[in-house]
């Protein structure tokens, strides 16, 4: 029997190039915009109004059904509000994996299905394989464009029902086939940054929400260089935005966020990429998911990786009490950052993930 499949269309040439595939392979296929965002949805930032133009224009060319659904109350809910409640706590939580847990792979998903939908499809560059009843998550064979990170808290339910046409492909086979099919937006631009950011300047878009609250620019031996405009907008490892080169040059590298003073409201800088503070042996994690519903093996080399461009790095894991776990590096990883996403692999399956509660050091 063939399948109903309905693709998540987004505008982008992935999801477009998605869609013409399985619609080329027999599956019965329409089609869901989803409108995951309202506030400050406007021309100058917010790409929403092209996105939908460019999705029903590659809808019409392959020939399929699309329907635009409103899933804005759900993300704000499930995924902002979470977003700035880390921000208010000081960490730095990544919206793109819970936008797809709990919306692309949940209410997106559920609607599919009430609509009669057997499976849902989305242009991510990752794979599905089904081992002895038993989905597994597997990396995209592009190395530079794998997205297995960001769907790393999948659960079994979510994988069985979805397709992911591009995790073989590079992303140049992918531009190749929309520009030999005529689909308009075969050299778009890729997204990038946060989805309902979109290119706005980051500190301005979270001062709507988050109050700023300014300190001092200090480094580590306590020199002011500057202001900041409150600690919950800047990151461990943040380069830019810093605002205090030219006189505050020092010896010349580029000052790194190093640290939080949360006590006397300070952020602590330092110099060169590699400085010795943003360097760690591991991390404490907590909610740790596991794709597979296996806990990890004790005294057992995994990989994993603290953020989406990161090589993995070989790493054991030590389960703790409550779903937590210890994950300790072979070596020193760089700017590991509380409230981002720890995504743990065994080779090219990624086994689940858990989120960063501190950066440890063996011997601290």
């Amino acid at each position: 029997m063939t399948k109903e499949v309905i693709v998540g269309l987004s505008g982008g040439v992935d999801s477009a190039v998605t869609a013409w595939l399985l619609k080329h392979q027999g599956y019965r296929v329409s089609a869901i915009f989803m409108k995951n965002w309202e506030d400050d949805d406007d021309d100058e930032f917010c790409s929403s109004k092209q996105d939908l133009i460019d999705a029903v224009s590659v809808a019409e060319r392959i020939g399929i059904d699309i329907e635009v659904v409103n899933f804005a109350k759900d993300y704000k809910e499930k995924v902002f509000n979470l977003f700035i409640e880390g921000l208010n706590r000081g960490i730095t939580p990544n919206p793109d994996i819970l936008c797809n847990s709990e919306i692309k792979f949940d209410a997106f998903l559920n609607h599919s299905i009430s609509l009669g939908a057997d499976k849902i499809a989305t242009g991510h560059y990752a794979k599905v394989r089904e081992n002895d009843g038993i989905f597994q998550l597997l990396k995209g064979e592009d190395g530079t464009k794998d997205q297995s990170y960001f769907l790393c808290r999948l659960n079994q339910k979510q994988l069985s029902k979805s397709i992911f046409p591009l995790g073989g492909m590079l992303k140049s086979d992918v531009r190749n086939i929309a520009r030999e099919n005529n689909l308009h937006n075969h050299d778009r631009k890729d997204s990038t940054g946060i989805c309902f950011i979109g290119e706005r300047p980051f500190a301005e878009f979270i001062s709507q929400y988050i109050p700023k609250n300014p300190g001092y620019i200090i480094n580590e031996k306590g020199s002011l260089l500057g202001e900041h405009d409150g600690l919950n907008f800047y990151t461990i490892g943040q380069r830019q935005g810093l605002k205090i080169g030219g006189i505050n040059s020092g010896d010349g590298r580029p000052w790194f966020v190093i640290d939080k003073d949360f006590t006397n409201n300070n952020l602590i800088v330092g110099q060169g990429h590699d400085h010795p503070k943003l360097l760690k042996d591991g991390l404490i994690a907590t909610n740790m998911h596991w794709i597979n519903n296996n806990d990890p093996k004790r005294n057992w080399v995994y990989s994993a990786k603290t953020r989406y461009r990161q090589p993995d790095a070989p790493c054991e894991i030590d389960e703790l009490d409550n779903g937590n776990a210890k994950i300790i590096f072979g070596q020193k990883q760089w700017a590991i950052t509380p409230g981002q996403s720890v995504a743990v692999y065994e080779s090219n399956v990624c086994l689940g993930s858990g989120f960063i509660e501190q950066a440890i050091n063996i011997n601290d």
